[in-house]
């Protein structure tokens, strides 16, 4: 079944970073326009603080966002043209669109740090209670992602292989399936972060057994990146976005990670986020689980290359990319600082 559906995934969006290399049109727009993908979540933040503060507007960019249920569609937007800029995980489909030349990771964003909550790891109640209450238990689970080659895949498998565990994963294509599924049973565990693990446990529909940091220190867990054309042909749009990202970066470290700017300040961040994240929800609510989704960014976007190559290593080995790829076709190093 993961075959299968790995394949399919992977024509997709083959056939998807054709049309881009080929460079047949995408969306016309203004040289200030730029459309950015996101998933409504904290991690999510910088984009939103950005956009809200005017930092997109400061280096003259007219942003809109555009919303997506999975990372992987993300990609095939960047490559079909119908985003510009987006942040999300590293997936098997974003590394074969940047084998095909249509993707360039340009920026580092959410990352897992020693001393900051980070992802967690969670049982299905049933799971729970028939033993699963550590990750050292996990041998013969069923492991939640959205596909294969997903950042889920990636972090159950190293967490598996560090416990010498046995666990088959079960694609379900969005977060919302992958929530359905551990609270009803269907999958034992799954690795998410924060603001959705916290607000799932607290309402007791899943249990946390473990912290994602402690199997993958320093994970760069999401880049930004674009299309080669905005790399080469757009050049001071990119940085325009990158440093706007970066500014609000510090914002959200300074007042939810860092909480270095006071109460206040950190009450603010949080009714912004808001507006984006659980804002089906009286704030109320929804304010600790945002609070429980602080997970630091990277300071100016850098980019975390250590982190980059093992991820980009181990897709290779799982034979979830191509064997061609090489850091140099997916990364550009020259807008920001590397680590």
């Amino acid at each position: 079944m993961i075959d299968l559906t790995r394949r399919r995934t992977l024509q997709g969006l083959g056939a998807a970073a054709g049309i881009s290399a080929l460079g047949l049109p995408g969306i016309a727009r203004g040289a200030n326009k730029a459309t950015i993908a996101a998933l409504r979540f904290t991690s999510h933040a910088p984009t939103f603080v950005a956009q809200e503060r005017g930092y997109f507007k400061e280096a003259g960019l007219d942003v809109d966002l555009k919303f997506f249920q999975a990372a992987q569609p993300m990609a095939v937007a960047i490559a079909s043209r119908d985003a510009d800029y987006a942040v999300t995980a590293i997936t098997g489909g974003l590394i074969s669109l940047a084998d095909k030349g249509a993707i360039r990771v340009i920026g580092g964003a959410l990352e897992e740090s020693k001393g900051v909550s980070g992802q967690k790891i969670l049982a299905s109640n049933k799971a729970f209670e028939a033993g699963l209450t550590d990750p050292s238990k996990l041998d013969g689970a069923t492991y939640g992602m959205t596909q294969a080659g997903s950042s889920f895949h990636y972090m159950g498998t190293q967490i598996a292989a560090a416990e010498g565990a046995d666990v088959s994963f079960k694609p379900l294509q969005k977060i919302g399936a992958v929530i359905g599924a551990i609270k009803t049973g269907q999958i034992d565990a799954w690795s998410i972060v924060p603001h959705i693990a916290e607000a799932l446990a607290s309402g007791g529909a899943v249990q946390i057994i473990g912290e994602v940091v402690d199997y993958l220190p320093n994970y760069q867990v999401t880049t930004a990146f674009t299309s080669p054309q905005n790399v080469t042909g757009d050049r001071a749009k990119t940085q325009a976005f990158i440093d706007a990202f970066a500014k609000g970066a510090r914002d959200y470290n300074a007042a939810l990670v860092d909480r270095s700017e006071g109460d206040d300040a950190a009450e603010a961040m949080v009714r912004l986020i808001h507006k984006y994240v659980y804002a089906d929800r009286p704030y109320e609510k929804a304010a600790p689980a945002i609070r429980a989704g602080a997970m630091r960014i990277s300071e100016g976007a850098a980019l975390n290359m250590a982190s980059i190559e093992d991820q980009l290593s181990w897709f290779t080995s799982e034979g979830l990319v191509p064997g061609s790829i090489t850091l140099d076709k997916l990364v550009d190093t020259s807008f920001v600082e590397t680590t």
